[in-house]
């Protein structure tokens, strides 16, 4: 059995649709197709129903699918065990949201070193999406998001919330804040959710932006209002230009940590998501 069948059919089972599995994987149609048809002989069984209305999984597809998360799973694991090399005898991916990167993270790599010396690490920055869809294919052991992808296989736990809020070199108070000079961020959907329901006046906005540090990098630049995360917001307003818009709301943003449901009892993970852990509630606020 090919890995390349697994892709295939674990692609198939969330597009519904051969042409845009097709499209996803790089392949021709005819490929995918052929995938599947040698991925059902194999195994004897038929796994999708082919229609006009679409494609849908059979019972024996529905039952397949976990098997092959956890075959797709143990295939990278695999692969990481055969290609780890130097002096270290494994090493833990871990990913974190974007937006929550920064020169502190050279102190937690400092405390990751000390709590698993014979261990090496690599770290990513990425999207929650991403990172999620990392995880349930192995190529990421931890990761910390802003928004948990919900998986059958993934196991999320509550970490902390970050502050965001609200500054401004125009306005100090929120009526006073013009629309055209506000630039609305997208973080996460939990926040878009938020901000929607405390500040409606503000959804017109021609200018939205779904990083932190790039936000703050346009208001930098061009002056105007925003949400920033605290730590960043807190360098605008000591450079004395901007100034918290003091009846503006604080929107909290919550953290998950974020693993593969067979690693949660893992002690080398156990012990990566305490650092974590640890380092995220340090750098909250």
């Amino acid at each position: 059995m090919q890995i390349d069948w697994i892709e295939t059919f674990l692609d198939l089972c969330e597009s519904r649709n051969f042409n845009r599995t097709a499209e996803r994987l790089g392949v021709t149609q005819s490929t995918v197709s052929g995938r599947i048809n040698a991925l059902e002989k194999n195994l004897g069984r038929r796994l999708f129903l082919r229609s006009r209305a679409g494609t849908t999984l059979t019972l024996e597809g529905l039952r397949f699918e976990p098997h092959a998360r956890t075959l797709r799973v143990n295939w990278s694991e695999a692969l990481r065990a055969t290609r780890d090399s130097g002096p270290t005898a494994t090493t833990l991916r871990v990913g974190i949201q974007r937006d929550l990167i920064s020169a502190q993270i050279v102190d937690w790599i400092d405390a990751y070193r000390e709590t698993l010396p014979e261990t090496g690490l690599y770290i990513q920055a990425d999207f929650s999406t991403q990172m999620c869809n990392d995880l349930m294919r192995g190529a990421l052991d931890v990761a910390m998001v802003y928004s948990p992808t919900p998986h059958p296989d993934l196991f999320f736990q509550s970490v902390t919330e970050v502050e965001i809020r609200m500054v401004s070199d125009c306005a100090k108070r929120l009526a006073d804040v013009p629309l055209e000079s506000y630039v609305r961020a997208s973080y996460a959907p939990a926040f878009e959710r938020l901000h929607e329901s405390l500040l409606p006046q503000f959804e017109r906005a021609m200018l939205s932006c779904a990083q932190d540090s790039l936000l703050a990098a346009i208001l930098t630049s061009q002056g105007g209002s925003g949400y920033l995360l605290a730590h960043h917001a807190a360098d605008l307003v000591a450079e004395g230009r901007f100034s918290y818009v003091e009846d503006a709301p604080l929107i909290p943003q919550p953290v998950y940590s974020a693993l593969h449901l067979r690693n949660r009892h893992r002690s080398s993970h156990r012990k990566l998501v305490q650092l974590l852990t640890k380092h995220f509630l340090g750098i909250a606020t």
